[in-house]
């Protein structure tokens, strides 16, 4: 397993890293115990970076995660998780102060440890921007300052969560950024942001390399948000690499890896074999043949993408 700095946070994390949304049943359900083994088995592998919230599973991926961790060493895992975030509907989000604080409380109960490594505002585009600022983020500093966290991040879809973030806290304001669905084989439009963010010392974190399901053999889930046209399109793709017999999850994976800006890419399962799998596509050398065959496929949508959260987060 490859490393890279987290920004200046001085943290070296893998370049793939373990996205715990799967332990929380999110896809579908899970045996816990299965999840366990998991955990243990990809940090013998490499993996050393975690990513959780209260959010997945309506807090069941942190309690499972937790009975993970009570067997591992703390000094051999970097710790995400989030607060804001608590379910679907606008009423389930609360980037108050006080719940912030309450919030990294409760994960830490819920995971059994005495801190988090990196703490993060969940999907704050469905909050108004000006009150994340104002009330989320000093309170998430104060809890740095009480010891029980040590970097603070901003997640979300839209990119504009993390200009308008820089541009309000400026580079020393904040330590990292979590962006999903932007650094993929059909999706490159995280890239310019991650370059800029790196070099001015933010730790920039990717996941959902395969588009939530775009990019995979099963396809989009009921639920995905994306439109037709761009699902029908990244069919296309899976079937040409299918027809070459190297599935496309391998693929995507060893792209979004590639890129030096990028720190880490989360990737998630409660299965060890898949994970397995997905550690060693990480490890393999990206084919740019296929690579450049498969993007083409896609160009028809490339950087495409769909809105989400509040119209103050619209490009």
């Amino acid at each position: 397993m490859k490393y890279r700095p987290l920004g200046r946070t001085g943290l070296d994390v893998s370049i793939l890293s373990y996205g715990a949304s799967s332990l929380g049943g999110v896809f579908h359900d899970i045996d816990e115990s299965q999840g366990v083994r998991t955990v243990h088995e990809v940090l013998d592998l490499g993996i050393n970076l975690i990513d959780v919230s209260p959010y997945y599973g309506l807090t069941k991926a942190e309690t499972v995660l937790g009975k993970a961790l009570r067997e591992i060493d703390r000094d051999r895992y970097i710790l995400a998780t989030k607060v804001g975030r608590y379910g679907d509907d606008p009423a389930d989000f609360d980037f108050s102060a006080d719940r912030v604080k309450a919030s990294v409380d409760e994960s830490l109960e819920r995971l059994g440890v005495d801190h988090i490594d990196i703490i993060q505002c969940h999907d704050i585009e469905f909050a108004e921007f000006d009150y994340v600022m104002n009330e989320a983020i000093p309170a998430l500093r104060e809890v740095v300052a009480a010891g029980k966290a040590k970097f603070v991040g901003v997640t979300g879809l839209p990119l504009t969560v993390f200009t308008k973030t820089m541009d309000r806290l400026g580079p020393d304001g904040f330590d990292t950024i979590l962006s999903y669905c932007h650094f993929e084989l059909n999706d490159t439009t995280l890239l310019p942001i991650a370059r800029d963010f790196a070099e001015k010392g933010l730790g920039v974190i990717n996941a959902s390399p395969t588009g939530m399901g775009l990019l995979t053999e099963r396809g989009a889930p009921d639920w995905h948000p994306a439109p037709e046209s761009i699902m029908a399109v990244c069919q296309e793709a899976v079937e040409l690499c299918k027809s070459r017999g190297k599935p496309i999850t391998d693929l995507a994976i060893a792209y979004a890896v590639s890129e030096p800006s990028i720190a880490s890419t989360l990737v998630s399962s409660s299965n060890p074999a898949n994970m397995r799998r997905n550690i060693a596509a990480a490890e393999a050398e990206l084919d740019t043949e296929l690579l450049a065959d498969v993007q083409r496929v896609l160009q028809p949508v490339m950087d495409q993408t769909w809105h989400s959260g509040r119209p103050e987060y619209a490009a």
